[in-house]
């Protein structure tokens, strides 16, 4: 075999057996693989959360983006999405992009994770709409009693709406969907 073919060394490499040290490194490398996923995109939204109230990152799903739509459509005003993720759908259209195509704006989403909020400035500007809606990165848990919160503040007639986790001490006026596409909304009196 001459140095220089490479097909011929890749065809070696394929019937050579691995042996125990290379089945270490094998799974070493896959364990460090899972392990960087995870403190990059995921372990930076449960840092400062208390342990009862963690919630996992999963992001929305096209149809839970319509149902949400759907009950704000023909409605004025802004839209703020409280744990926006990574602002990525299949279609590349998270649910602050969806909402400002619709007319509601601002547009404005929350996330604890810095590296997802990036991730959602970088599809915005994707998709042509970075200089109409905002991502920030904010501590949610910090808020004193956010359903509390939100009462007080939100104007009569306001609605919010929410995916996936409901509000619990707040009667939903509509509830559309099944599973992890259902979503609630609530109207402020």
């Amino acid at each position: 075999m001459e140095p220089d073919d490479p097909a011929e060394a890749l065809s070696e490499l394929r019937e050579r057996r691995l042996g125990a040290l290379e089945l270490l490194q094998a799974a070493a490398g896959s364990g460090l693989a899972a392990y960087a996923v995870w403190a990059l995109l995921l372990q930076p939204g449960f840092r400062r959360v208390p342990l009862r109230l963690q919630v996992p990152y999963v992001g929305a799903s096209v149809r839970q983006v319509e149902n949400v739509l759907s009950l704000l459509r023909g409605r004025p005003g802004k839209m703020v999405d409280l744990g926006s993720g990574d602002g990525r759908i299949s279609t590349s259209c998270s649910q602050v992009l969806a909402a400002h195509r619709c007319g509601l704006r601002p547009a404005l989403g929350y996330e604890l994770n810095p590296w997802l909020v990036g991730l959602a400035r970088l599809y915005a500007w994707r998709a042509g709409c970075a200089s109409h809606v905002r991502y920030l990165r904010e501590d949610l848990w910090k808020l004193p009693m956010l359903e509390t919160k939100l009462q007080a503040e939100l104007p009569s007639g306001a609605r919010v709406v929410s995916g996936r986790f409901p509000l619990p001490t707040w009667e939903p006026a509509v509830v559309l969907g099944e599973g992890v596409d259902r979503v609630w909304a609530y109207d402020v009196h």
